[in-house]
């Protein structure tokens, strides 16, 4: 698999990009960022944040902060919400269809992908890029890619936005190899000008919530 190399103004570039256009971004949205978080801590009943460990870049592990959008003991306790092939398929791809453990306002978090927001502290603290492969638990990164390709995968940081979650999203899964072609497709072809093109789709998919679960 062919890394395309980049040159030191490229990564420079991007990181001072994404911290500003961060912190942008956040002083304009924080009164909807405000208003989910008080809505989630009625209905979770928990802590509004969910925190999941992730591989970074060069395999280092990194703390994906989202909103909850899941019952507090959805992830100790998955297999107390799926039938046996439910929970297979959830064990492979880490999303199933309707899946029970949602909330009501979990599921419009994740058709809006407004779930995703507080993500946007992981882009400021820069263990995340606003594009880059979408960041997988450790168990699925090993299971979908060889050892090859796992060491392609970590030599970016993770994104906000990715090659697959512009081309498809959920509507691609690991079973077909498309989504694992797709995420190693952006090492290829990763310039500013490409980031800038899957950033622009990124906001018509959002909107029409294409692929959303």
């Amino acid at each position: 698999m062919e890394i395309k190399r980049k040159s030191e103004f490229y990564f420079i570039f991007k990181r001072l990009f994404d911290f500003i256009s961060s912190i942008l971004f956040f002083a304009v949205f924080s009164p909807l960022f405000i208003l989910i978080l008080l809505i989630n801590c009625f209905c979770t009943k928990g802590h509004p944040f969910y925190v999941d460990m992730r591989v970074g870049k060069n395999g280092k592990i990194l703390k994906l902060i989202k909103f909850r959008s899941m019952y507090i003991d959805a992830e100790t306790c998955p297999e107390k919400y799926f039938g046996k092939e439910e929970y297979e398929m959830w064990k492979k791809e880490r999303k199933v269809e309707n899946d029970p453990r949602i909330t009501k306002f979990g599921a419009f978090l994740r058709k809006s992908s407004l779930d995703e927001l507080p993500q946007i502290f992981n882009i400021i603290m820069g263990s995340m890029s606003i594009v880059g492969p979408r960041p997988l638990v450790q168990t699925e990164l090993k299971i979908n890619y060889n050892e090859e390709q796992q060491k392609v995968f970590m030599n970016a940081k993770p994104g906000l936005i990715s090659n697959w979650g512009v081309n498809g999203r959920n509507n691609i899964t690991y079973d077909t190899g498309e989504r694992q072609r797709l995420e190693l497709e952006y090492y290829s072809k990763r310039s500013l000008w490409y980031d800038f093109k899957l950033i622009i789709k990124a906001v018509f998919v959002v909107l029409s919530r294409k692929g959303a679960r």
